[in-house]
């Protein structure tokens, strides 16, 4: 065998060692690699149902949000339509002993007098105006007549011995009380029937 020979022969076996050596380490490192790919699946897999989770916990809160939203715009609207109603309570106030007034006006004007026919005719016709024109914006008067004693709208004053009423009914009225789109402004000052 010449130099060459061995040379060569010496470089395969070299060369077959380091093939043999890198085989070797590649095969730990396979399991190494599908470790890896394992961890990284599992890791995914945690990401995705953390998206999941995030993404129900955030629809969630939108129908929370929305359901909010709306119980909100229902009550301010509730507010504006009540405010709309009674805005005009302390103006009715005011306007309510305008009206006794022009009643007592009309009491303690002689109606049976042809001079006083006119004054009586005014007074009428302006208290039937005046009372026509508060209607309109929800001021009633409160029923007295033929009924019995309702204490969320009537306020007795006396009760006096009555046969021809039965106990509890309202005898006379001394003050006429109102309304105001169904809400009581003033109560009816009332006698009742014992």
């Amino acid at each position: 065998m010449t130099e060459q020979d061995k040379n060569m022969s010496e470089n395969e076996t070299n060369i077959d060692t380091p093939v043999e050596a890198t085989a070797e380490q590649e095969a730990p490192a396979q399991p190494n690699l599908e470790e890896q790919l394992s961890a990284k699946d599992a890791r995914i897999a945690e990401l995705e149902q953390a998206l999941q989770l995030a993404k129900k916990n955030e629809s969630e809160a939108m129908i929370r949000a929305r359901a909010e939203i709306d119980n909100v715009r229902k009550r301010v609207e509730q507010d504006v339509d009540k405010a709309r109603k009674f805005a005009l309570e302390k103006f009715s106030n005011e306007l309510l002993p305008v009206i006794d007034n022009l009643e007592r006006a009309l009491e303690s004007t002689d109606k049976t007098n042809p001079e006083h026919k006119a004054t009586v005719e005014g007074l009428e016709l302006t208290l039937k105006s005046f009372l026509d024109t508060v209607k309109k914006f929800g001021i009633e008067v409160i029923n007295t007549e033929d009924s019995q004693l309702n204490p969320d709208m009537h306020q007795a004053i006396s009760m006096v011995e009555s046969p021809e009423h039965q106990s509890g009914q309202i005898v006379n009225t001394i003050q006429k009380g109102y309304t105001l789109n169904g809400r009581l402004i003033r109560p009816a000052m009332v006698i009742v029937a014992k």
